[in-house]
């Protein structure tokens, strides 16, 4: 099942920062982001078979359904500290992104296409 995280954060007047260790099982292999999504797009659809995957909106804000063994949870998220921790199994779609969103998405594992599984559970 998915966790909502609250990350290591520093800083108060100076400005903030927010930090990312130990939050995925072995090292962050891989990290991207996506931006610019239309309101009224959805993106993800899809689960990971092994990888484990933290999503952090770093902007704006968006909303996570998330399925897993039958079970849906669903996540606001539209904090740069606090990280999404997406599970193997876990089958997510997201939507409803904020015209200045920004989703930082790090995954455990390097990209490999037979690893995603698309029919929600």
């Amino acid at each position: 099942m998915p966790q909502l995280i609250d990350l290591s954060t520093f800083g108060e007047e100076e400005g903030k920062l927010t930090v990312f260790e130990k939050i995925l099982p072995g090292d962050i292999k891989r990290a991207f982001y996506i931006y610019g999504v239309p309101s009224d797009q959805e993106r993800a659809k899809h689960g990971h078979f092994t990888a484990t995957n933290a999503l952090v909106m770093v902007a704006g804000s968006c909303r996570v359904q998330v399925t897993h063994s039958g079970q849906e949870e669903t996540f606001i998220l539209n904090s740069p500290s606090q990280a999404l921790i997406l599970h193997p199994g876990d089958w997510h779609v997201m939507d409803e992104f904020t015209a200045n969103a920004v989703l930082l998405v790090m995954s455990n594992q390097y990209y490999d296409k037979n690893d995603y599984f698309f029919e929600k559970p």
